[in-house]
């Protein structure tokens, strides 16, 4: 995200954990790195200070309720009409209205709790994360991602309101088309208040159900 960001002219902050500075070195001298932990709501209100947009990787890590902290922190110091993007998993809904494969609900059903048993991760609290950012009065989008791919850029990932639609079914992105996503919604008036599902734009079923429609880009 960093480098789509910045070769587009942006000015760079970024928000992260201390013992993960290191991973920036190589955009030292480009961006200014505020470190600290990303539900810490001093440390975002530096990062978001005079920032046009926001982009905001909500990790469910530990039973502490680290993305809501994190999504409340944005919500409350970002600047008033800056643009609030927010990543998670497909298994968020904001309608309910999802169709989602076996294999997610067994990872989800089963996975969950497990992950929360052993203290290492915690998916209602993303859930609660993104629901605090639906009800929110800001110029929220919440860019819901599925299984990731390393390799080069095949392009802008398309998407759908609703998990279940066809041109979802390869259910894969590139990891560098992801952060493309998140970085060209800060300018896509369109998805405003959406919560658009994504997946590669390049993948079999995405082509083969490709249509341009309300409820699909």
């Amino acid at each position: 995200m960093v480098q789509h960001a910045l070769d587009r002219g942006y000015e760079v902050v970024g928000v992260c954990r201390e013992q993960s500075v290191g991973k920036l070195d190589a955009f030292k001298g480009r961006i200014t790195v505020v470190p600290g932990a990303t539900n810490d709501p001093e440390v975002i209100k530096r990062g978001v200070a005079g920032c046009d947009g926001v982009l905001t990787v909500l990790v469910p890590r530990g039973v502490d309720g680290y993305s809501t902290g994190t999504a409340q922190a944005v919500l409350d110091h970002a600047q008033p009409g800056a643009r609030l993007v927010f990543s998670c998993g497909w298994h968020i809904t904001r309608d309910g209205q999802d169709v989602y494969p076996w294999k997610l609900k067994a990872i989800v059903k089963i996975l969950g709790p497990l992950a929360r048993l052993a203290r290492f991760a915690d998916l209602d609290d993303q859930v609660e994360a993104c629901n605090r950012v639906f009800s929110s009065d800001t110029r929220w989008i919440v860019v819901r991602g599925n299984d990731l791919e390393e390799g080069e850029s095949q392009g802008l990932p398309v998407w759908s309101r609703h998990v279940g639609d066809p041109i979802l079914k390869s259910n894969i992105t590139r990891r560098v088309d992801f952060a493309l996503f998140m970085v060209d919604a800060l300018t896509n008036d369109d998805l405003v208040h959406e919560a658009p599902a994504i997946v590669g734009c390049q993948t079999p079923l995405a082509i083969a159900h490709a249509h341009p429609n309300p409820d699909t880009r």
